[in-house]
């Protein structure tokens, strides 16, 4: 069987011989054997399905999770003012902490607006 799962009528002839049996027998008993190949080969492909489709739906809650978890963020971020990401420096002379923005020749005209503090001109020109 390991040979030939499908017998020719003479390798019939020639078994059912060698073993002292009818020619249908040997051939009963390749169906039988072929049947049997094929559920065990069968059984195996179903449970490596099983265990794919096991880790396809842990993946797929997963990512159900992160998708509801990134809608939630997006639908929050309205409710949040967004500011500028700035650098923050000390201003030597006066020792005042300033943003990079405002360390250029826009200082002057921070120092107008906030009262001297320039770290204040980025929340008072929004």
């Amino acid at each position: 069987f390991i040979y030939f799962k499908y017998l020719i009528q003479k390798q019939k002839l020639a078994l059912a011989k060698q073993l002292n049996l009818r020619p249908r027998q040997i051939e009963v008993w390749f169906q039988n054997r072929r049947a049997r190949t094929k559920l065990k080969q069968t059984e195996v492909d179903c449970e490596y399905l099983k265990r794919c489709c096991e880790t396809l739906a842990e993946e797929n809650k997963r990512l159900q999770k992160e998708l509801q978890e990134l809608r939630a963020l997006k639908t929050s971020q309205p409710f949040y003012m967004q500011l500028p990401a700035t650098t923050l420096t000390m201003c030597p002379s006066c020792e005042r902490v300033a943003t990079a923005s405002t360390t250029n020749a826009s200082a002057s005209t921070a120092d107008a607006k906030t009262g001297g503090y320039p770290f204040f001109s980025s929340i008072s020109n929004t």
